[in-house]
């Protein structure tokens, strides 16, 4: 049995991958992330992560401003070694192009990123891409957990600016309700009916 060559791209250029080789790539995987330079090849979802962003993404696109536009799954820049995609991100409206054209977003155009955490993914959805996030100036910050049996267990975050760091501001269990970014009411047992 041989194994088939790999693509050139697989191995980084001197230096690592930038945030436009991500476009610039032929056949890359669905859903690859560009974090310090290096790609990230995305596992398989589980239920529990698809069912999330199908609760919350819905909710946020009906209670988000006009001015506020919701996507799911899409790159944001954040400098030129680090592209990650969070599940959801909350964007201004007048990043969004009328043609759809986007193959992701700039960190300045981000009100709101969501990371929704699975098993293979629990380091950099905990750890490096909320430093990636606040770094680059994100306002608000959610990760979602898997509570008891299929419930998401909310994490709340908002940036401080004087430390340029997320400092908690609620853990939502069954209600996720807030002021900021906007007024979001959303009834996370939903998920039980899904």
């Amino acid at each position: 049995m041989t194994a088939e060559p790999l693509p050139a791209w697989v191995f980084p250029p001197p230096g690592g991958f930038t945030a436009d080789d991500l476009d610039r790539i032929p056949d890359l995987p669905p859903h690859t992330e560009l974090i310090d330079g290096s790609l990230v090849f995305v596992s398989p979802q589980r239920s529990f992560h698809t069912l999330v962003m199908d609760l919350l993404a819905p909710a946020l696109r009906s209670l988000a401003p006009d001015s506020l536009r919701v996507r799911r799954e899409m790159t944001i820049t954040i400098n030129k070694g680090n592209r990650p995609e969070p599940d959801i991100s909350v964007l201004r409206a007048e990043a969004v192009s009328a043609d759809a054209d986007e193959t992701g977003y700039g960190a300045a155009d981000v009100v709101l990123a969501v990371e929704v955490v699975s098993p293979e993914s629990e380091g950099r959805d905990r750890e490096r891409k909320p430093q990636l996030y606040a770094e680059a100036g994100i306002p608000h910050f959610w990760l979602v957990e898997k509570g008891t049996g299929r419930r998401p267990v909310v994490h709340v975050y908002e940036l401080d600016k004087v430390t340029d760091s997320y400092v908690p501001t609620g853990i939502h269990h069954d209600r996720l309700k807030l002021t900021v970014p906007f007024d979001i009411d959303i009834d996370l047992t939903e998920i039980d009916r899904m």
